[in-house]
């Protein structure tokens, strides 16, 4: 059983110390192209009292 054991363990550090990542940044600079639409709706309405106030007084805005 010790035996046993002991091999598990051995094999288990071997295989954690076997693994080997390597990162590097790219030759050429990413690029990143976007293709983006923005559209905007305006919606307003005025009330009466209001828009009486404007057509008596243009001069206000």
């Amino acid at each position: 059983m010790r035996r046993w054991m002991a091999a598990a363990l051995g094999v288990a550090i071997v295989a954690a110390t076997a693994g080997c990542v390597n990162v590097s940044a790219p030759d050429k600079p990413i690029e990143i192209n976007l293709n983006i639409n923005i559209t905007q709706e305006v919606v307003y309405r005025l009330d009466g009292e209001a828009k009486s106030l404007i057509q008596q007084n243009p001069g206000i805005f």
